[in-house]
């Protein structure tokens, strides 16, 4: 649009320039539209407003949907004072709200939403009595309303929702009598004085934790659309015979209401009394949300009897039951239907042929994913001949699906039918009438080899679909064969999901061009032209993990410099992590494990400052652990380095890991030294804020080590919190400071060389679960305290040296005696060992430890309990052990603390 703005003799009148609009009375610029269109069109930098101060009679600025990341709203704006219209929604603008919008009195139009501003709203805006449209949502505002915005009388629409206000409204709604939408989306304390007014229209007041049982005694006559989501409303049944907020008789509970919209959706509704309400009393909705809320019970008979006007019904989300019921298709009026994840049973048949489907040329979306329904998919489906997405995956159906299933259906554009034992039977000479965009076939029972119909239709219908597909999951199918190299040009979006097949062969290179790509449990052998042979490709997700790729790992990584996930494990890679793999800067998760990799840790990998996963376990790798790991890669929180050759001393620098919270070194050759005595933390820490970018539905895949065997798990939700220090060279004591690893959930310190005894603060890792200090020198007694774990399930304290009575007390009785055996000196019932004096009443306790010194001290715990909510802190001896056992080192930490805690909440 601005390159259109040239001062040549061509284009020197600017009242021609995109964008500006002229009055040509008096000569001047009044309109100034300049919307971005990001991320393809857009300005960008500060922006200098006194080069607009020329303008004095502009009257309209548009500066929405551009990218002014960071920089504040100028306050100067406030001298445009013939301004009517201003929209900078869009923009990240940040920093407060400028008080000096309170100048621009003739304002009757203003948008500031979905910026970065924050701090609370001006009370100078309450000068603009024009105003008629006012829209601040969707920011990081806080505080309470100021009262002067019941000086805005004028207006018509007001949103202030999805900020942090709190309080009371300011106003009565019945003090603005022109206001007819209202957004109050947040945490707003709406008194029955509050919600009245004649004119209302549409009331959106979800995120309030409204109760419906309160006393309310509201009038809202001409409500058209009503929002109560994402409240915490368990009853609504109750509360209308109460009279109570916003269903009285004389507003909803009458058919002769004109709501058309009311969502209810995200809360803890149960009852299915709800459905008789509303059949009874507002039977003119066209939209209705109940989903994610907790229904149970059928759907009554009369709902579809009586809802006759409904086209949009969303249940999903619930634990409705027993059968499908079968009246939808007397619902002339319905377009969609979302039935979805609930507990509906009965045969798929039944909902198809016990209606008239009178809405069979109106219903556009039909949702029965992830319920209970069996049976055979019944011709009759292709009765729906307006479809355009159909979701029947996850159920118990079964049978064929051939093409006469399908061939009604011109507009279909989303088909899965995945997680059913139905089978695709489709002529390979079918040519379908639609043009699909998102199909999911996942452990549907296609032919074994690469399905004919998809193969042998080049370039008739698959492939040239492909071009326009969004989603193609074909996963868990059994197909097998080679996927063939084809042109074409796949959109920027596309997931192409194919793992848990029988794939083998290289891997196409056009395939690359998806956004995610997922080819995980096939055979493939060979990706190096699939990676080298391109260049700018959009990819983010790339899994490839347990195939059968051999040879070096390519160094052409450059290719591929937008991956967000990597996931090569389970190959037969060898060789050096090539350099060229540290110029994929975005990444996040990057996962090596389980092949014959050699050498040291590319110190390119440095580059990858973005990571929070990193797994290279499980290969040959060698060389000291490098000090970069805590230096650079502040953002790790899971690191598995585990069955490879790594020697040497840990590296202080592993302190600097402040999100961490997985981490599993075992099985190296790492030594520890004596660094009890050394003082060391960082002098200067600062916190940053990351843009974060979804890397989807993609499942992360952690394992831990238990007596020898490999336990997986999938989401971890990046909640284990687990250290692993086995099967190395770790000498000395455990010491008591562990004590202050309170968020620790698996501590595994087996197979070393440590002595001493257990402390018996290891009492106070409440979360513990899991706890192997197998195969090591400790002797002495089991602290009483281990004993006192509530979560405890797994321990190993077997072949050490340990002595006297295993304590009793709450679940340490169920542990066998596996779990102790070894120790020739213990006794006690889990050995089935006597011990002395085991007529007498008394058993041995060890003491809980010293107690805290001074306020000092106490100090110290509440921060580090304060810390585990920002990041999370492993290690000792050499990692955690010079802060904890040095008072100046706590200090220093403190005072950290409360530098970083201020941080964020200047953030915020």
């Amino acid at each position: 649009m601005v390159s259109t703005w040239r001062d040549d003799e061509n284009s020197r009148d600017c009242c021609k320039w995109k964008g500006i609009q002229c009055n040509h009375q008096i000569g001047h610029i009044t309109i100034l539209s300049l919307p971005g269109q990001f991320p393809y069109q857009y300005l960008k930098g500060a922006i200098n407003i006194t080069s607009l101060f020329a303008l004095k009679n502009i009257q309209h600025l548009d500066l929405s949907h551009n990218f002014f990341l960071g920089s504040h709203i100028p306050q100067l704006i406030g001298s445009l004072t013939n301004l009517r219209y201003l929209s900078l929604s869009y923009s990240r603008f940040g920093g407060s709200i400028p008080i000096q919008l309170g100048n621009l009195t003739h304002l009757l139009y203003l948008d500031l939403s979905h910026n970065y501003n924050h701090g609370e709203i001006p009370y100078q805006l309450g000068r603009l009595t024009h105003l008629r449209y006012l829209n601040l949502s969707y920011n990081h505002l806080n505080g309470e309303l100021p009262y002067q915005l019941a000086n805005l009388s004028q207006l018509r629409y007001l949103d202030i929702g999805r900020n942090s206000f709190s309080g009371a409204l300011p106003f009565q709604i019945g003090n603005l009598p022109f206001l007819h939408t209202l957004k109050l989306a947040g945490n707003f304390d709406v008194k029955p004085m509050d919600a009245k007014c004649l004119n209302l229209q549409e009331l959106y007041l979800s995120h309030n934790n409204i109760v419906l049982s309160s006393p309310f005694h509201s009038n809202f006559p001409s409500l058209v659309i009503l929002d109560l989501s994402y409240n915490n409303m368990t009853s609504l049944v109750s509360s209308i015979r109460d009279d109570s907020f916003l269903m009285s008789p004389i507003s909803i509970t009458n058919s002769s209401s004109p709501l058309v919209s009311l969502d209810l959706s995200l809360n803890i509704l149960k009852s299915s009394s709800i459905f008789y309400w509303l059949f009874n009393s507002t039977t003119n909705l066209r939209m209705l949300e109940l989903y994610g809320n907790l229904l149970e019970g059928p759907i009554p008979d009369g709902f579809g009897k009586v809802m006759n006007s409904l086209e949009i019904l969303y249940l999903s989300s619930n634990n409705l039951q027993h059968e499908i019921p079968s009246f939808f298709g007397n619902m002339c009026t319905l377009k969609m239907l979302d039935l979805s994840e609930n507990k509906l049973s009965g045969k798929i048949s039944n909902f198809f042929q016990n209606s008239s489907w009178c809405n069979k040329h109106m219903l556009q979306d039909l949702e029965l994913s992830d319920n209970q329904i069996i049976g055979m998919l019944p011709a009759s489906i292709g009765l729906l001949s307006e479809l355009e997405s159909l979701y029947l995956d996850g159920n118990c159906l079964e049978g064929d699906v051939t093409e006469s299933h399908l061939s009604n259906f011109s507009k279909l554009r989303y088909l899965v039918l995945s997680k059913n034992s139905l089978s695709l039977k489709i002529d390979p000479n079918w040519v379908p009438p639609f043009q699909i965009i998102y199909l999911e076939l996942r452990s549907c029972k296609l032919d074994p080899t690469f399905p004919s119909w998809l193969q042998t239709q080049l370039p008739k219908w698959f492939w040239n679909n492909l071009q326009n597909m969004e989603m193609l999951n074909m996963s868990h199918n059994n197909l097998s064969g080679s996927i063939p190299n084809i042109s074409v040009k796949l959109l920027n979006s596309t997931s192409i999901i194919l793992n848990s097949n029988q794939f083998e062969g290289k891997i196409p290179s056009f395939l690359l061009q998806a956004l995610e790509l997922r080819l995980s449990n096939n055979k493939f052998s060979d990706f190096f032209s699939f990676i080298c042979d391109q260049r700018n490709t959009p990819i983010a997700i790339l899994d490839l993990s347990n195939n059968q790729l051999k040879g070096h790992l390519p160094d052409c990584w450059k290719s591929v410099d937008r991956l967000l996930c990597l996931d090569l494990s389970n190959n037969k890679l060898s060789g050096r992590i090539p350099v060229s793999m540290g110029s994929l800067v975005q990444l996040e998760a990057l996962v090596l494990r389980n092949n014959n990799l050699t050498g040291e840790l590319a110190s390119t990998l440095k580059n990858c400052n973005n990571l929070f996963m990193l797994d290279v376990g499980e290969n040959m790798l060698s060389g000291p652990i490098p000090s970069w790991l805590g230096e650079i890669m502040q953002q790790l929180i899971i690191l598995i380095m585990r069955e490879n050759h790594f020697s040497g001393n840990l590296p202080i620098q592993l302190c600097y890991l402040k999100h961490i919270q997985f981490m599993d070194l075992s099985r190296n050759i790492i030594n520890t030294s004596d660094t009890r005595n050394r003082i060391y933390w960082m002098n200067n820490t600062y916190f940053e804020s990351y843009g974060s970018l979804d890397i989807g539905s993609y499942t992360l895949n952690i394992s831990l080590m238990w007596k020898g065997v490999e336990q997986g798990f999938e989401n971890p939700e990046l909640k284990l919190k687990s250290i692993d220090l086995s099967s190395n060279k770790l000498t000395g004591e455990i010491p008591k400071d562990i004590a202050y690893l309170v968020g620790l959930v698996s501590l595994n310190l087996s197979r070393n060389n440590l002595r001493g005894k257990i402390p018996s603060e290891i009492g106070n890792l409440s979360s513990l679960e899991s706890l192997d200090l197998s195969r090591n020198h400790i002797s002495r007694g089991i602290p009483f305290s281990l004993s006192q774990i509530d979560f405890l399930g797994k321990l190993d304290l077997s072949h050490n040296s340990l002595s006297r009575r295993i304590p009793s007390g709450r679940h340490i009785d169920t542990f066998d005696g596996s779990c102790f055996e070894g120790n020739n000196d213990l006794c006690g019932e889990q050995v089935n060992k006597s011990c002395p004096g085991d007529g007498d009443e008394r058993r041995e306790k060890v003491g809980e430890g010293e107690a805290m010194n001074g306020d000092e001290d106490s100090d110290w715990y509440e921060a580090l309990y304060m810390s585990m909510g920002i990041g999370y802190f492993t290690g000792f001896w050499g990692l955690l052990g010079p802060i904890l056992l040095s008072r100046s080192s706590r200090n220093a930490y403190l005072s950290f603390l409360n530098r970083f805690t201020d941080r964020i909440y200047e953030q915020y």
